[in-house]
Protein backbone atom coordinates (compact mmCIF):
# COMPACT_ATOMS: atom_id res chain seq x y z
CA UNK A 1 0.00 0.00 0.00
CA UNK A 2 1.60 3.69 -0.68
CA UNK A 3 1.73 6.56 1.61
CA UNK A 4 -0.77 8.84 1.76
CA UNK A 5 1.95 11.32 0.80
CA UNK A 6 2.53 8.50 -2.19
CA UNK A 7 -1.44 8.84 -3.19
CA UNK A 8 -1.35 12.76 -2.79
CA UNK A 9 1.28 12.96 -5.62
CA UNK A 10 -1.19 10.11 -7.77
CA UNK A 11 -4.26 12.49 -7.33
CA UNK A 12 -1.92 15.46 -8.79
CA UNK A 13 -1.35 13.60 -11.83
CA UNK A 14 -4.68 13.10 -12.24
CA UNK A 15 -5.31 9.54 -10.60
CA UNK A 16 -9.07 8.78 -9.89
CA UNK A 17 -7.65 7.57 -5.73
CA UNK A 18 -11.07 6.64 -5.02
CA UNK A 19 -10.66 3.63 -8.15
CA UNK A 20 -7.31 3.12 -7.52
CA UNK A 21 -7.58 2.38 -3.44
CA UNK A 22 -11.24 -0.14 -4.26
CA UNK A 23 -8.03 -2.05 -6.61
CA UNK A 24 -5.32 -1.85 -3.99
CA UNK A 25 -7.60 -3.66 -1.69
CA UNK A 26 -9.44 -5.84 -4.12
CA UNK A 27 -12.98 -4.32 -3.09
CA UNK A 28 -16.06 -3.13 -5.52
CA UNK A 29 -17.51 -0.65 -2.90
CA UNK A 30 -15.54 2.27 -0.83
CA UNK A 31 -14.47 1.78 2.47
CA UNK A 32 -14.30 4.43 4.81
CA UNK A 33 -10.62 4.40 4.53
CA UNK A 34 -11.29 4.85 0.47
CA UNK A 35 -14.05 7.85 1.38
CA UNK A 36 -11.91 10.07 3.72
CA UNK A 37 -8.36 9.31 1.73
CA UNK A 38 -10.34 10.17 -1.37
CA UNK A 39 -11.96 13.14 -0.38
CA UNK A 40 -9.27 14.58 2.14
CA UNK A 41 -6.73 14.70 -0.97
CA UNK A 42 -8.65 16.65 -3.21
CA UNK A 43 -9.57 19.09 -0.27
CA UNK A 44 -9.72 22.46 -2.29
CA UNK A 45 -11.39 21.56 -5.54
CA UNK A 46 -15.22 22.26 -4.56
CA UNK A 47 -14.46 25.62 -3.66
CA UNK A 48 -11.91 26.37 -6.61
CA UNK A 49 -14.83 25.11 -8.81
CA UNK A 50 -17.42 27.32 -6.94
CA UNK A 51 -15.93 30.32 -7.59
CA UNK A 52 -16.11 29.82 -11.78
CA UNK A 53 -18.61 31.24 -13.42
CA UNK A 54 -20.87 28.05 -14.25
CA UNK A 55 -20.17 26.52 -11.04
CA UNK A 56 -21.19 29.60 -9.42
CA UNK A 57 -24.59 29.93 -10.65
CA UNK A 58 -25.33 26.29 -10.67
CA UNK A 59 -24.91 26.72 -6.94
CA UNK A 60 -26.68 29.68 -6.59
CA UNK A 61 -29.75 28.00 -7.87
CA UNK A 62 -29.13 24.53 -6.23
CA UNK A 63 -28.54 25.85 -2.80
CA UNK A 64 -31.53 28.05 -3.25
CA UNK A 65 -34.14 25.54 -4.44
CA UNK A 66 -32.94 23.68 -1.44
CA UNK A 67 -33.59 26.65 0.99
CA UNK A 68 -37.34 27.12 -0.80
CA UNK A 69 -37.74 23.43 -0.13
CA UNK A 70 -36.83 23.79 3.65
CA UNK A 71 -38.73 26.90 4.13
CA UNK A 72 -41.81 25.11 2.16
CA UNK A 73 -41.45 22.54 4.56
CA UNK A 74 -41.38 24.78 7.83
CA UNK A 75 -40.12 27.40 9.52
CA UNK A 76 -36.65 25.79 11.04
CA UNK A 77 -34.77 27.00 13.83
CA UNK A 78 -31.67 24.85 13.56
CA UNK A 79 -30.45 22.92 9.91
CA UNK A 80 -27.66 20.32 10.25
CA UNK A 81 -25.93 19.57 6.64
CA UNK A 82 -24.26 15.95 6.78
CA UNK A 83 -21.10 15.76 4.65
CA UNK A 84 -20.61 19.50 4.82
CA UNK A 85 -17.97 19.13 2.43
CA UNK A 86 -16.40 22.45 1.75
CA UNK A 87 -19.36 24.19 3.00
CA UNK A 88 -20.39 25.68 -0.62
CA UNK A 89 -23.94 24.04 -0.64
CA UNK A 90 -24.47 25.05 3.34
CA UNK A 91 -23.11 28.46 2.65
CA UNK A 92 -25.55 29.54 -0.24
CA UNK A 93 -28.80 27.59 2.19
CA UNK A 94 -28.39 30.03 4.65
CA UNK A 95 -28.06 32.78 2.26
CA UNK A 96 -31.78 32.30 1.29
CA UNK A 97 -32.59 31.55 5.24
CA UNK A 98 -33.77 33.67 7.40
CA UNK A 99 -31.22 34.94 9.90
CA UNK A 100 -31.00 33.43 13.05
CA UNK A 101 -31.56 29.57 12.20
CA UNK A 102 -28.95 28.18 14.00
CA UNK A 103 -26.30 25.67 12.04
CA UNK A 104 -24.19 23.09 11.98
CA UNK A 105 -21.93 20.71 9.63
CA UNK A 106 -20.02 17.46 10.11
CA UNK A 107 -17.63 15.63 7.38
CA UNK A 108 -15.30 12.64 7.94
CA UNK A 109 -12.30 14.80 6.59
CA UNK A 110 -10.81 17.17 8.94
CA UNK A 111 -8.98 19.48 6.17
CA UNK A 112 -12.61 19.51 4.24
CA UNK A 113 -14.28 20.79 7.48
CA UNK A 114 -10.79 23.39 8.22
CA UNK A 115 -12.05 24.58 4.20
CA UNK A 116 -15.48 24.97 5.06
CA UNK A 117 -14.96 26.96 8.00
CA UNK A 118 -12.50 29.51 6.04
CA UNK A 119 -15.72 29.38 3.23
CA UNK A 120 -18.15 29.81 5.35
CA UNK A 121 -16.05 32.62 7.50
CA UNK A 122 -15.65 34.54 3.81
CA UNK A 123 -19.28 34.73 3.19
CA UNK A 124 -20.27 36.41 6.67
CA UNK A 125 -21.37 32.85 8.16
CA UNK A 126 -19.23 32.44 10.63
CA UNK A 127 -21.69 31.26 13.39
CA UNK A 128 -21.65 27.51 11.81
CA UNK A 129 -20.88 25.26 14.38
CA UNK A 130 -18.63 22.60 12.26
CA UNK A 131 -16.67 19.38 13.31
CA UNK A 132 -15.66 16.06 12.25
CA UNK A 133 -17.89 12.92 12.34
CA UNK A 134 -19.01 10.05 10.74
CA UNK A 135 -22.28 9.27 8.88
CA UNK A 136 -22.92 5.61 10.87
CA UNK A 137 -21.90 7.48 14.35
CA UNK A 138 -22.85 11.46 13.93
CA UNK A 139 -21.94 13.20 16.71
CA UNK A 140 -25.50 14.73 18.08
CA UNK A 141 -28.28 14.22 20.21
CA UNK A 142 -31.36 12.19 18.93
CA UNK A 143 -33.86 14.78 17.91
CA UNK A 144 -31.44 17.66 18.27
CA UNK A 145 -31.77 19.61 14.65
CA UNK A 146 -34.65 20.89 13.09
CA UNK A 147 -34.06 19.94 9.77
CA UNK A 148 -31.17 17.60 8.88
CA UNK A 149 -29.88 17.69 4.49
CA UNK A 150 -26.75 15.83 3.12
CA UNK A 151 -26.10 16.92 -0.56
CA UNK A 152 -24.52 13.66 -2.25
CA UNK A 153 -23.10 12.42 0.94
CA UNK A 154 -24.35 9.21 0.64
CA UNK A 155 -22.87 8.42 -2.48
CA UNK A 156 -19.92 6.66 -2.26
CA UNK A 157 -21.28 4.69 0.65
CA UNK A 158 -22.98 2.14 -1.63
CA UNK A 159 -23.78 -0.97 0.38
CA UNK A 160 -24.37 0.84 3.68
CA UNK A 161 -27.13 2.85 2.75
CA UNK A 162 -30.16 1.84 5.78
CA UNK A 163 -27.13 2.29 8.55
CA UNK A 164 -26.61 6.00 7.35
CA UNK A 165 -30.65 6.71 6.90
CA UNK A 166 -31.01 5.61 10.41
CA UNK A 167 -28.51 7.67 11.97
CA UNK A 168 -29.29 10.78 10.08
CA UNK A 169 -33.70 10.20 11.32
CA UNK A 170 -32.26 9.51 14.66
CA UNK A 171 -30.61 13.31 14.54
CA UNK A 172 -33.86 15.27 13.15
CA UNK A 173 -36.38 15.99 14.62
CA UNK A 174 -38.34 17.54 12.31
CA UNK A 175 -37.52 16.48 8.26
CA UNK A 176 -34.82 14.50 6.29
CA UNK A 177 -34.28 16.35 3.34
CA UNK A 178 -31.68 14.25 1.15
CA UNK A 179 -29.69 15.28 -1.88
CA UNK A 180 -28.28 12.20 -3.18
CA UNK A 181 -27.95 10.38 -7.21
CA UNK A 182 -30.92 9.55 -8.51
CA UNK A 183 -30.23 5.85 -10.00
CA UNK A 184 -33.70 5.78 -10.40
CA UNK A 185 -33.88 8.60 -12.85
CA UNK A 186 -30.94 7.75 -14.80
CA UNK A 187 -30.00 6.43 -18.02
CA UNK A 188 -28.31 3.27 -18.95
CA UNK A 189 -25.12 5.29 -19.40
CA UNK A 190 -25.51 6.93 -15.96
CA UNK A 191 -26.67 3.84 -14.18
CA UNK A 192 -23.04 1.91 -15.59
CA UNK A 193 -21.19 5.20 -14.23
CA UNK A 194 -22.75 5.22 -10.57
CA UNK A 195 -22.42 1.35 -10.51
CA UNK A 196 -19.05 1.61 -11.41
CA UNK A 197 -17.99 4.35 -8.57
CA UNK A 198 -19.40 2.23 -6.18
CA UNK A 199 -22.31 5.35 -5.58
CA UNK A 200 -25.40 4.56 -3.68
CA UNK A 201 -29.12 3.76 -4.94
CA UNK A 202 -32.51 2.49 -3.74
CA UNK A 203 -32.51 5.27 -0.97
CA UNK A 204 -36.51 5.26 -1.38
CA UNK A 205 -36.61 1.71 -1.22
CA UNK A 206 -34.81 1.81 2.06
CA UNK A 207 -36.64 4.57 3.15
CA UNK A 208 -39.91 2.36 2.85
CA UNK A 209 -38.38 -0.71 4.36
CA UNK A 210 -37.58 0.94 7.35
CA UNK A 211 -40.91 2.30 7.53
CA UNK A 212 -40.04 6.08 7.58
CA UNK A 213 -43.14 8.58 6.26
CA UNK A 214 -41.56 9.56 2.85
CA UNK A 215 -43.18 12.72 1.40
CA UNK A 216 -41.55 13.66 -1.39
CA UNK A 217 -38.94 11.37 -3.79
CA UNK A 218 -38.66 12.93 -7.53
CA UNK A 219 -35.55 14.33 -9.72
CA UNK A 220 -34.35 17.45 -8.54
CA UNK A 221 -34.12 20.26 -10.75
CA UNK A 222 -30.63 21.36 -10.70
CA UNK A 223 -27.93 18.84 -11.44
CA UNK A 224 -24.22 19.55 -12.51
CA UNK A 225 -23.54 16.50 -13.81
CA UNK A 226 -26.02 14.52 -16.24
CA UNK A 227 -24.30 11.39 -15.50
CA UNK A 228 -24.87 12.02 -11.62
CA UNK A 229 -28.43 13.35 -11.49
CA UNK A 230 -29.54 14.60 -8.07
CA UNK A 231 -32.69 13.13 -6.48
CA UNK A 232 -34.53 15.07 -3.75
CA UNK A 233 -36.19 13.18 -0.86
CA UNK A 234 -38.33 13.89 2.09
CA UNK A 235 -38.51 12.37 5.45
CA UNK A 236 -41.22 13.60 8.14
CA UNK A 237 -39.77 12.81 11.36
CA UNK A 238 -41.98 10.89 13.58
CA UNK A 239 -41.96 11.13 17.34
CA UNK A 240 -39.13 13.75 17.20
CA UNK A 241 -40.97 16.37 20.19
CA UNK A 242 -38.87 18.09 22.66
CA UNK A 243 -35.75 19.70 22.46
CA UNK A 244 -32.52 18.13 24.00
CA UNK A 245 -30.64 19.60 26.37
CA UNK A 246 -27.16 19.15 23.88
CA UNK A 247 -26.60 19.17 20.59
CA UNK A 248 -23.03 17.74 19.84
CA UNK A 249 -22.80 14.55 21.80
CA UNK A 250 -20.35 11.26 22.14
CA UNK A 251 -20.44 9.62 19.17
CA UNK A 252 -20.02 6.79 20.75
CA UNK A 253 -22.87 7.07 23.53
CA UNK A 254 -24.84 10.45 22.11
CA UNK A 255 -24.38 11.69 25.54
CA UNK A 256 -23.26 15.30 26.28
CA UNK A 257 -19.67 16.52 25.93
CA UNK A 258 -17.66 18.89 28.47
CA UNK A 259 -15.22 21.49 27.51
CA UNK A 260 -12.41 21.20 29.90
CA UNK A 261 -8.61 22.23 29.24
CA UNK A 262 -9.70 23.06 25.76
CA UNK A 263 -10.81 19.36 24.53
CA UNK A 264 -14.39 17.85 24.45
CA UNK A 265 -14.75 15.25 27.29
CA UNK A 266 -17.36 12.43 27.45
CA UNK A 267 -18.12 11.55 30.67
CA UNK A 268 -20.08 8.35 29.42
CA UNK A 269 -17.29 7.26 27.19
CA UNK A 270 -14.39 8.33 29.69
CA UNK A 271 -12.21 9.69 26.17
CA UNK A 272 -11.54 12.80 25.09
CA UNK A 273 -11.96 14.43 21.58
CA UNK A 274 -9.46 16.71 20.52
CA UNK A 275 -10.39 20.01 18.96
CA UNK A 276 -7.96 20.79 16.35
CA UNK A 277 -7.46 24.77 15.08
CA UNK A 278 -10.75 25.44 16.87
CA UNK A 279 -12.54 22.15 15.07
CA UNK A 280 -13.77 19.44 17.15
CA UNK A 281 -12.91 15.87 15.95
CA UNK A 282 -15.64 13.53 17.00
CA UNK A 283 -15.32 10.52 15.24
CA UNK A 284 -15.39 7.82 17.82
CA UNK A 285 -11.82 6.76 16.52
CA UNK A 286 -10.65 9.95 17.37
CA UNK A 287 -11.02 9.59 20.89
CA UNK A 288 -8.04 9.23 23.17
CA UNK A 289 -9.36 6.84 26.68
CA UNK A 290 -8.29 9.40 29.51
CA UNK A 291 -10.23 8.14 32.51
CA UNK A 292 -8.63 10.81 35.14
CA UNK A 293 -8.94 14.01 32.52
CA UNK A 294 -11.37 15.80 34.48
CA UNK A 295 -9.18 14.81 37.65
CA UNK A 296 -5.63 15.88 36.16
CA UNK A 297 -7.11 19.03 33.79
CA UNK A 298 -10.35 19.93 35.48
CA UNK A 299 -8.91 19.93 38.87
CA UNK A 300 -11.79 17.99 40.11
Amino acid sequence: MKSPRELQTLYRKGTNISAYLRGAYGVTGNTEDIIELSYDLQTGAYTRAAQRPKMREHKRLYSGELARTILDLCRPESILEAGVGEGTTLSGVLDSLPAGVQSYGFDLSWSRVAYARRWLDGRGHDEVRLCTGNLFNIPFADNSVDVVFTSHAIEPNGGQEPAILKELYRVARRYLVLLEPGYEFADDEARQRMTSHGYCRNIPGYIRELGYPMLVNERFPHSSNPLNPTAITIVQKQGGEGTPEHILACPQFRSPLQSIGGMLFSREALRVYPVLDGIPCLRIENGILASKFEEVVGGL
